[in-house]
């Protein structure tokens, strides 16, 4: 623990700030009209953890506080990988279609 009263203060200020910021993050998650929308609340959200956690190991003066919130941003790193890599597949698959059905269409009119 930090024995000076203005860093204890800011500290814990920054972590309040952060979680309100992670709940409002977290309402736009719900809400979100979009998947991407979603996927960049859920990323904030998972920063804004990490940003966290480092604050206090510094405030608790514990040093495996960020080790593990490294391995948190590199897991919060490759979920954003793989779910950008779902949604360009998916949007692809729906691009393809649409191209594929008037074409196939047209060529009966032809005949």
């Amino acid at each position: 623990m930090i024995n000076n009263n203005w860093i204890s203060f800011f500290l814990i200020t920054c972590c309040v700030f952060l979680s309100l910021t992670a709940l409002s993050s977290l309402v736009r998650a719900i809400r979100g009209p979009r998947f991407t929308d979603r996927l960049m609340a859920v990323n904030m959200i998972g920063t804004m953890v990490i940003a966290m956690m480092c604050i206090l190991s510094v405030y608790q003066n514990q040093s495996f506080l960020v080790d593990i919130a490294i391995v948190y941003a590199l897991l919060s790193m490759m979920s954003v990988v793989v779910l950008t890599r779902l949604v360009i597949v998916r949007r692809y698959g729906q691009l393809e279609r649409e191209m594929v059905t008037p074409i196939l269409e047209d060529r009966r009119i032809q005949k």
